[in-house]
């Protein structure tokens, strides 16, 4: 395989690139994200994981009390060298109508981060990033897995005394939990018509 030259913005500065430098940016391929100030760029999606980001953002918006809507695949500005993007969030309605900043939101923003782990993010997925959100204090994080064709979630909520998320349930075919608020989805179904 035969590489082009490589563009000046993929190799970071020095001491990385701050989320300003990172939300300034343009022409970035879609779902880059900024990690400890360095650009991570994700491989193309497999239908699993675009069938679950579809199916938690519907239920989460539909369920979701007033006040609260669900949003998928948005940067949270979480600190100077951290901008990643959940595969989907539950943020403020507030938060939600703003017009500016339109092309991200702020971790007091957010009610629930959700990660839907792909073989190339597992890492990210199952340590960097929740330990980023905990630390920029977002109370409830979730885990999405594909585990040999099933749908497992896995729920965390945080610890504020250590600013670390403490596991709350683990769940297979039916996710039913009643923080943040009262939600019940059958992830059984998850790519099926209704």
């Amino acid at each position: 395989m035969e590489l082009e030259p490589l563009p000046d913005w993929v190799i970071p500065p020095p001491g990385g690139y701050t989320a300003d430098d990172f939300l300034r940016m343009r022409g970035l391929p879609r779902h880059t994200e900024l990690i400890d100030g360095s650009l991570v760029f994700v491989s193309p999606q497999e239908k699993w994981h675009s069938r679950v980001l579809t199916m938690l953002t519907y239920e989460l918006d539909r369920q979701a009390p007033e006040g609260w809507r669900a949003e998928r695949e948005m940067v949270i500005r979480l600190a100077k060298r951290q901008a990643p993007e959940p595969d989907v969030l539950v943020v403020t309605a507030e938060a939600y109508e703003r017009t500016d900043p339109s092309t991200y939101y702020f971790p007091e923003d957010v009610v629930l981060a959700v990660e839907a782990v792909s073989p190339e993010s597992m890492i990210r997925d199952r340590d960097t990033k929740p330990r980023r959100y905990a630390t920029a204090g977002i109370k409830h994080f979730w885990r999405v897995e594909d585990e040999d064709g099933r749908t497992v979630v896995y729920v965390y909520e945080l610890d504020p005394a250590g600013c670390s998320y403490t596991p709350t349930g683990i769940y297979h075919d039916r996710l039913k939990v009643n923080v943040p608020f009262d939600i019940d989805i059958d992830i059984s179904t998850i790519g099926r018509r209704r």
